[in-house]
């Protein structure tokens, strides 16, 4: 059982529908929150649900129940639930499965499907989202049988929570919903066959311990599979007695305090030359929880080219999936944590350390010789980063921060401060444009004592923004910054920097149309806009003021800003550039 189900289960009881017996089965696995919206198939279930403790969620498109549940998961580490109806409501869900999937994210899905003799049949509103979703889910069921309902709930939240987490779905048959069953909640699991390791190996780890003693260049390469193992405190005592540096991806921005000094930042596409340089000049790296994403890699056969790996991750799928692995530990991070640590401090004990004194040296001139920075608009008008650097510094550390996809994604990555997990949620892997709104809603019913801010650009605000009506409805005071440009921001760097500035298509007009203010005056919240610096800290405290209902807040920023650094698609780390015509040097005598 996972450690969200009730120890010991429900007890049996007489005759239900299976539809009750589903609604029991959610309670028994300690669901208290559930987004969705009811249609046909899933109708049924949508009865009893009304005599449930369980908080339902009225949301205004299947896409935004979905993240809003991935939101409540990456907030709260507990199991995020979506509903949804057969056909058009299921392959609405499809979008956010996969970017649970890629994003290792516990959240179970359930859908309505089309009654039992139907199935096959091309009937209305049946669509085979078992067979849609196989390559993006961890499991999925398809249920027609009534009593088959309590165990495969149960092995569904077993399944999402633990090992690599990931979506479940359940597609349960009408007729199964409607039929007459018993409900009995299992009191164990039996998945032959599925069986995650946690515990590493105990000579997998003293070799990983042997390589970090000789290594002389060594980094720590820390992905969002830290975050899921909750170890950021075991990450920090490792970084700490060894004082390796630390790089944490976009996936694990938190996992290890923005303040320390021997972070370097995010590395990557849009990373810190700091953390870039720290990876591509290193001779070992120690991979906790990441999978050489090409967005970290760049070119993988220029990348750090003199550097063996030690990578660990409970998925074993992952290790040498993208880099050869010299030292491959199959775990969950923190027990691998809690095993290194121990081992290294032993041969502390007997007078073995590392010496990483001049590498830490070299890193630490480089990330001051190439800081984050941003220019100044010369017409005086609003940098996207000054807005993302006083919002972090007045929103304060315990804020959780959602983000949609593009330019203003990296810089709230970057000048946002972290110093905790779980206060950085976002669609890496997929890079799902329209996350921000609706996962935001799913942190805000999770953790309710917490400020949240989404941060969005024009573009992604308007794929999902009617979700504000839900939280105006359901008292959810989210707030949003809109980092206006007018542009679908990302695109249009891409198209000055590789297309001769031809703006084919980028162009969103939103400064005129729709009005963001006006907007969300019409779905109940309180809206602003700002558009010079001197006005931001006071908008930002206005915005703080209020939180009876959500907030829109229209930044209109200066539409040519880009982010940096950059590394090109497809190319080497070493092409890393700081500017759009510079280059970093390094002075590698130190080295």
């Amino acid at each position: 059982m996972s450690d969200q189900q009730q120890s010991g289960g429900a007890p049996s009881t007489g005759a239900v529908t299976g539809a009750q017996s589903l609604v029991k089965s959610l309670e028994a696995a300690g669901v208290t929150d559930i987004f969705g919206i009811p249609g046909g198939a899933i109708l049924p279930a949508y009865d009893p649900l009304m005599d449930s403790p369980i908080r339902h969620i009225l949301v205004r498109h299947e896409q935004g129940a979905g993240h809003a549940a991935q939101g409540y998961a990456a907030a709260s580490g507990r199991v995020g639930v979506c509903m949804a109806t057969s056909g058009p409501g299921a392959t609405n869900l499809v979008t956010p499965i996969a970017d649970a999937h890629m994003d290792s994210v516990p959240m179970v899905a359930v859908t309505g499907q089309v009654g039992a003799s139907m199935i096959g049949t091309d009937a209305f509103q049946e669509a085979d989202i078992r067979g849609i979703t196989m390559p993006i889910t961890k499991h999925n069921f398809l249920v027609t049988d009534p009593a088959e309902i309590p165990r495969t709930i149960a092995e569904a939240f077993h399944i999402a929570s633990t090992g690599r987490p990931g979506p479940v779905l359940v597609d349960i048959a009408k007729s199964a919903l409607q039929a007459t069953t018993t409900f009995d909640w299992p009191t164990e699991i039996n998945l032959p066959g599925y069986r995650p390791v946690t515990r590493p190996h105990a000579k997998q780890i003293r070799e990983a311990a042997r390589l970090m003693l000789d290594a002389r260049r060594p980094v720590l390469y820390v992905g969002g599979g830290t975050i899921r193992a909750r170890a950021s405190k075991e990450l920090l005592a490792l970084a700490e007695l060894t004082g390796m540096p630390v790089v944490t991806t976009l996936m694990a921005r938190g996992a290890f305090p923005d303040s320390h000094p021997q972070h370097l930042g995010m590395p990557g596409m849009h990373g810190t030359v700091a953390a870039v340089a720290g990876l591509q000049k290193s001779d070992l790296i120690i991979s906790l929880g990441a999978r050489f994403d090409d967005r970290v890699t760049g070119n993988l056969d220029s990348f750090a080219p003199g550097a063996k790996v030690i990578h660990a991750d409970i998925d074993p799928a992952e290790i040498g999936k993208n880099r050869h692995t010299d030292v491959p530990i199959v775990g969950d991070v923190r027990e691998v944590l809690v095993d290194l640590i121990t081992t290294l401090r032993t041969e502390a004990d007997a007078g073995r350390t590392g010496d990483y004194e001049g590498w830490v040296q070299f890193l630490a001139g480089v990330k001051k010789q190439y800081p984050l920075g941003y220019d100044k608009p010369a017409d005086g008008g609003l940098a996207p980063q000054y807005v993302l650097e006083r919002l972090g510094a007045l929103a304060g550390p315990e804020t959780i921060y959602t983000a949609g996809v593009g330019q203003h994604q990296m810089w709230a990555a970057h000048f946002v401060g972290y110093e905790k997990p779980n206060k950085w949620i976002n669609s890496g892997g997929l890079g799902t444009m329209g996350f921000a709104v609706p996962a935001a809603m799913g942190a805000q019913v999770a953790m309710p004592d917490n400020t949240v801010w989404a941060v969005d650009g024009d573009g992604c605000f308007q794929m999902t923004n009617q979700e504000l009506a839900t939280c105006a409805i359901n008292n959810i005071p989210i707030k949003v910054a809109v980092i206006n440009n007018e542009s679908l921001g990302m695109v249009r760097q891409w198209q000055t920097l590789f297309y001769n500035s031809r703006y084919s298509n980028t162009d969103l007009h939103s400064k005129r149309i729709p009005d963001f203010v006006k907007l969300a005056d019409a779905y109940g919240c309180v809206g602003l806009a700002c558009e010079s610096p001197d006005d931001v800290d006071a908008t930002i405290a206005k915005a703080m003021e209020i939180n009876d209902v959500p907030v829109v807040v229209d930044f209109r920023v200066h539409r040519d800003a880009m982010v940096w650094p950059m590394v090109a698609a497809g190319t080497s780390n070493d092409d890393i550039k700081y500017a759009r015509d510079l280059a970093p040097q390094f002075d590698e005598d130190d080295l």
